[in-house]
């Protein structure tokens, strides 16, 4: 019997089991990760992949929260273009100045989905991207493994924080990690194709990725170093293409994108992604953050890249001169595991080198798409050959799940419940009153038929003409309006400090205002209690208790 078809898994009759525990000889057929084709293991394989994915859309829609800022910004801006493009509406070019990415693709999709079935629809369809992009990751993943590595893969990606929280959320994320998950795949389906046909088919959906939400264009070098390593065992030197061939289609199609009436997006590009100011979070808080969110499947992908840079199969014998394999050397398969494992550091490395936290939970979710190849590895080294020690990849992937169920549901609670507040403010709304909020994009939302954008005021700039034609901006601006009658409606939250103090106490000096309600941030629509990540307070209301005086 050759050492190819021990290797196989074959069980050679004249070598007593003593003799194969020995030498570690597989004692029964091959445990999922032979090059051998079977359609058994590939229905079985689907199937499993099929509970995963029902699990991860459950595990997504059981958070429960009302709008985030984020959400209800981009919907009411894509509800805006929508307007315009199909009433002739006003044209908005404000959003090109401060979006990360296109306000022309994901707000008008999530817009037009939102249209019909509400904020509960627009959020299904980010769970749509991610349970497409834990579907590619599996196929990808097949390809430059196996299956059992590929449905590991998939589970470890599909309880991750990022993953389960980005499942019932309706902003650009989701759908730029789809078209990353998209390109990722096509690169690894493209292994054995010529260069040309490879970057054409790759270079389409990063190019949208990255017009979706700027900040994919981070992930643009892993892409394309993904797609050389995975074709060099076919292609040999030719695969270097792939390095300039990709970039370059990618360039140029965003380039035709811009030449084409897009030049306004550079000054988006630039505020949220290239020249973003810093913030002021502390290295530590950082390391942190990234430790709680990245850590454990980063870890799992190191070992993995470990385990395979030593031996490419899990067979306990060397494969034979002749026996199918990926032909990847030990460099090789070192640079796949290291690049893949590293991708999961580039979001918070970036956002650690300007200072800022904002968004981090979100954003590692697309490093770790890339790492969980390589932490799917890892689990089935853990789990054996024949699934002798189980219990290992078991409590791997339970760790992944506790954690991921933990803080998704943590982040989903990090801003209040506004349903309340939009209760109290409706009965409010008028033709000509208007409003002061802070977060004022979540009621503007809400509220969007029964006001307009121009009666909205937010705490954070304001530009006012006072009765005496006075041009203010800042504190005074405030202080003027509110001394002149301007506002009808005011929603502030004294415990934020700064503008909204000192308003609250303007008007409890002011016999024209009242205060209509303080709504608790810690109580829920539903009556549960929840912690608000940035502490305790309450949505103070006031409205005008005499008529707005003449213009």
């Amino acid at each position: 019997m050759t050492d190819s078809a021990l290797d196989r898994g074959a069980v050679d009759p004249a070598v007593d089991e003593p003799t194969q525990r020995l030498y570690r000889v597989p004692l029964g057929p091959a445990a999922g990760w032979t090059a051998e084709p079977s359609r058994r293991r590939a229905r079985v394989s689907r199937a499993i992949l099929l509970g995963l994915l029902l699990a991860q859309a459950v595990l997504s829609l059981r958070l429960r929260n009302s709008a985030f800022e984020d959400e209800a910004l981009y919907l009411y801006a894509g509800h805006l273009e929508l307007d315009h493009l199909v009433h002739g509406g006003p044209a908005h070019p404000e959003f090109l100045r401060y979006f990360s990415g296109s306000p022309y693709l994901y707000p008008v999709a999530g817009a037009a989905v939102d249209s019909v079935f509400g904020l509960a629809g627009a959020r299904a369809l980010g769970l749509a991207c991610m349970l497409g992009a834990t579907a590619l990751l599996y196929s990808l993943t097949r390809m430059l493994f196996n299956e059992r590595v590929a449905l590991c893969a998939a589970a470890a990606f599909a309880v991750a924080q990022s993953t389960l929280f980005l499942g019932n959320f309706a902003t650009y994320d989701p759908p730029a990690i789809l078209l990353l998950a998209l390109a990722g795949w096509a690169a690894v389906r493209t292994a054995r194709s010529g260069t040309l046909l490879a970057s054409l088919l790759v270079a389409p959906p990063l190019a949208t990725a990255v017009a979706v939400k700027y900040a994919s264009g981070l992930y643009l070098p892993t892409v394309a170093a993904l797609a050389v390593l995975a074709a060099y065992p076919h292609r040999g030197w030719r695969a270097v293409g792939r390095a300039v061939g990709i970039p370059a289609v990618v360039a140029g199609l965003l380039g035709v994108a811009l030449a084409g009436g897009g030049r306004a997006h550079l000054a988006g590009l630039t505020s949220t992604t290239t020249g973003r100011a810093a913030g002021s979070d502390g290295l530590l808080e950082l390391l942190l953050d990234t430790l709680r969110w990245v850590g454990p499947l980063f870890l799992l992908a190191v070992l993995g890249t470990v385990l395979y840079a030593r031996r490419e199969r899990m067979g306990e014998l060397p494969p034979a001169p002749d026996e199918a394999g990926s032909g990847r050397s030990r460099t090789g398969r070192l640079l796949l595991g290291g690049l893949l494992s590293a991708t999961a550091l580039l979001a918070p490395a970036y956002q650690i080198h300007l200072h800022t936290g904002t968004s981090l939970h979100k954003h590692v979710g697309f490093g770790l798409l890339f790492a969980a190849p390589m932490a799917g590895v890892a689990m089935s080294r853990l789990a054996g050959a024949h699934f002798r020690r189980p219990e290992l990849a078991i409590v791997g992937w339970v760790v992944l799940l506790v954690l991921g169920l933990a803080q998704s549901q943590d982040r989903y609670h990090v801003w209040p419940d506004t349903t309340r507040l939009i209760a109290t403010l409706r009965p409010q709304l008028g033709p000509d009153r208007h409003y002061l909020v802070g977060a004022n994009w979540v009621p503007q939302y809400y509220l969007r038929a029964d006001s307009r954008p121009d009666q909205w005021t937010s705490t954070y700039s304001i530009d006012y003409t006072d009765r005496r034609g006075r041009h203010l901006t800042g504190d005074p601006a405030y202080r003027a309006a509110v001394a002149d009658g301007y506002f009808d409606v005011l929603v502030l939250n004294p415990v934020a400090g700064g503008v909204n103090r000192a308003l609250a106490r303007q008007l409890r000096g002011d016999a024209r205002y009242r205060l209509l309600a303080a709504l608790s941030y810690r109580q829920s629509s539903g009556g549960a209690f929840y912690r608000v990540s940035y502490g305790t307070g309450s949505f103070q209301v006031w409205v005008r208790a005499t008529p707005a005086p003449p213009s």
